[in-house]
């Protein structure tokens, strides 16, 4: 590899460590918080790195949101592809629900949530999922878009009552009650 090549690859891993930084640093202080120091202190570069790479804490926050929000989606997208050929229905409902619900829980999509305001969901591919099950016969005719809503919202209801009253959350309870009554409503 020339040296050329090893300036680049060092470049791209620098960037990931300080876009990695950076959201360790917004989540833990918050956007007006963080600093741009405490950031590169945190990647183990010099402050003028994370300009030379990301210019401005605007446009650092911006960029290590989005890269987050990328690696969920991808996450929970490669979840609901579960649902492509399901055999089992149920199980493979709850198989997709704690996966999502796992992503959904984890440190780092919670502090996603915070930062941003929203969430990195897959109801398009959810809904997507559903429709080619009703069009299988596999559930009832619906709204696709709907049923994914609805889905979603008897995971992530119950995880957050439950969150904001105990210490840890049994993802399998609420996955095996939110799958329930989801089969309740859509199963055939």
């Amino acid at each position: 590899m020339t040296s050329t090549g090893r300036t680049a690859r060092g470049r791209i891993d620098k960037r990931k460590a300080i876009l990695d930084a950076a959201f360790t640093v917004f989540a833990r202080r918050g956007y007006d918080q963080a600093c741009v120091q405490e950031i590169a202190d945190e990647a183990g570069v010099a402050k003028p790195t994370v300009y030379n790479h990301l210019t401005d804490k605007e446009n650092l926050f911006r960029h290590a949101t989005e890269a987050v929000a990328d690696a969920v989606r991808a996450d929970s997208l490669a979840i609901v592809e579960r649902l492509r050929d399901p055999g089992d229905l149920r199980a493979a409902l709850e198989e997709v629900a704690l996966g999502l619900l796992r992503i959904y829980s984890d440190p780092r999509s919670t502090a996603l949530r915070r930062l941003t305001g929203s969430a990195c969901w897959v109801g398009e591919a959810l809904a997507d999922r559903f429709a080619r099950l009703c069009l299988a016969g596999a559930l009832r005719q619906c709204d696709p878009a709907v049923a994914a809503e609805q889905f979603l919202a008897l995971l992530t209801g119950p995880w957050e009552a439950r969150a904001l009253r105990e210490s840890t959350v049994d993802l399998r309870a609420v996955v095996e009650a939110g799958v329930d009554t989801f089969v309740r409503a859509y199963g055939v």
